[in-house]
């Protein structure tokens, strides 16, 4: 049984502290890592240890193998563990870690590897009995072939990358026309992404659910789901609002799905946590979509609603340790509701929003849980996701769980770039959300044709955030500028801001 005294945590934000601070439950000492422009964040700073990578462009950090590893072996970490995103699902990785004689805490290479390539997994279903779209069942090998496939099942299609996820190199197709330029853009995307430019094609289903269930399994061959999310709230085939557990769903579709994730799981040797997803229509048809070899983003709303933390889960398996429950034991209780912010402008497509955050005025109360990566004083950069942080409330049910996310959502102040702060507040009072209705079309059937002008409450927020920020920067240069006359700027600035959406 490996044991575990000291984690490298692989990866930066919110996600980095996020294990950081289970490591610390545990008594297990950390070491961050970090690009040059990274050198002040919070991991970085909470962290027993640190060690800079390299310059600010990840190939040159956070993607960069060898330095990882020689940060691994200067600190003494005897364990790393991969967040989400850069090695996450590398099975190449996971293998070096296995050389250097390093726990890596994640999946075993073979089921990276089987589950990774999104080509290999959908033949791994299909040979398991587990339902797939129509569509393809290996990697494309030239436009004439895709587009025979695409007529044969008819459009719309979806044409996705095969070593990749995360909404890169996917294209919807409606038409025949579109066809041979979007085959073009999906592989580009893809190649410039993931370094492999294979794509494949299926079918794009009607009013489309996107749900995923948690898959946890140890190394003694017990594997367990811990319950569903809905993560159909999505721009640019990425989340940003998911809820556990799906409104959408019976209670046998449920168990269903369930049996079905487990299965996925079991029949690559899946060990640790995971997530099966699926892709379900308007007729509660459901079909394999992929698994994610890794922790999800989303993985809060899981952990509220069933009192368990993944990632220590993810640390027991990984010494060894066998789960310390049956999947009779895991109970669902509540309802849970992640808002990602992000440093984006939801009007302007949800493109990112760079520059220095000036004030980070984080919520709380009862039922609220904020995992954040940065704080005011530090810039967002155009170099890594602009996640800021993730919004969680927990409520006893779903209409409790949406009042307090509106709750926080209004008592959360940023100033400096714009965020996903508004577009989540749109999303709770939207009634096709609230009666739990939506699909993966929300953004294009909803947001896209709502009237953009900010809301007073909105308005009022950024105004104390700003007040806040200047006041911050007034203290710092010895009064120069009084909290009234910062007041007076604020007011000002919101003043055009509301001149200028009338």
């Amino acid at each position: 049984m490996p044991e575990i005294k000291k984690v490298l945590i692989a990866n930066r934000g919110e996600i980095a502290v996020r294990v950081l601070r289970t490591c610390r439950d545990l008594g297990i000492s950390t070491v961050a890592v970090y690009s040059d422009v990274d050198a002040a964040m919070p991991h970085v700073l909470l962290a027993d240890e640190s060690v800079c990578l390299g310059a600010a462009d990840s190939n040159k950090s956070y993607l960069n193998m060898d330095a990882i590893f020689s940060a691994a072996k200067k600190t003494g970490a005897d364990a790393i563990h991969p967040g989400y995103g850069f090695f996450s699902e590398n099975a190449s990785f996971a293998r070096r870690c296995k050389d250097e004689g390093i726990t890596f805490i994640g999946p075993p290479e073979n089921a990276i590897d089987a589950m990774g390539d999104k080509t290999k997994a959908r033949d791994l279903m299909e040979k398991n009995n587990i339902p797939l779209p129509p569509g393809t069942k290996s990697a494309l090998k030239d436009v004439a072939e895709a587009e025979e496939v695409a007529l044969k099942i008819g459009f719309p299609v979806m044409i996705k990358a095969a070593a990749g996820g995360g909404g890169k190199g996917m294209r919807i197709v409606h038409s025949k026309e579109d066809f041979t330029s979007s085959i073009r853009t999906a592989r580009s995307e893809a190649m410039s992404a993931f370094g492999d430019d294979r794509v494949y094609v299926e079918k794009y289903l009607e009013s489309p659910r996107h749900i995923e269930f948690q898959i946890m399994a140890d190394t003694h061959g017990n594997v367990v789901h811990l319950f569903d999310r809905e993560c159909s709230v999505q721009r640019r085939h990425q989340k940003v609002v998911e809820e556990a557990p799906s409104p959408f769903l019976t209670n046998q579709m449920r168990a269903d799905m369930a049996k079905v994730a487990v299965a996925a799981a079991k029949s690559c040797g899946y060990v640790c946590a995971g997530t099966v997803e699926f892709l379900a229509d308007k007729h509660r048809n459901f079909y394999f979509l992929e698994m994610n070899t890794r922790l999800q983003v989303e993985h809060p709303v899981t952990e509220m609603i069933t009192g368990l933390d993944l990632v220590e889960l993810q640390i027991r398996v990984a010494r060894g340790e066998k789960l310390p429950f049956t999947q009779d034991d895991i109970k669902m209780k509540g309802h849970a509701i992640e808002c990602r912010i992000c440093a984006e402008d939801p009007e302007n497509n949800f493109l990112p929003s760079t520059g220095l955050l000036k004030s980070h005025r984080i919520p709380s109360g009862i039922g609220v849980r904020v995992d954040a990566g940065i704080e005011a004083g530090q810039k967002i950069t155009i170099n890594y996701d602009p996640l800021i942080s993730k919004l969680v409330t927990y409520g006893a049910d779903r209409d409790q769980a949406i009042r307090r996310m509106k709750r926080a959502l209004g008592e959360y102040g940023i100033a400096g770039c714009r965020t996903t702060i508004p577009f989540c507040s749109y999303v709770m009072d939207h009634e096709v959300f609230k009666s739990g209705t939506y699909d993966t079309h929300f953004v294009q059937d909803h947001y896209a044709k709502h009237d953009t002008t900010p809301g007073e409450e909105s308005l009022k927020n950024e105004a104390l955030a700003g007040v806040l920020a200047y006041h911050r920067t007034a203290a710092q240069s010895n009064g120069e500028k009084t909290v009234k006359q910062a007041a007076g700027e604020v007011s000002e600035s919101v003043w055009w801001q509301t001149r200028k959406h009338n």
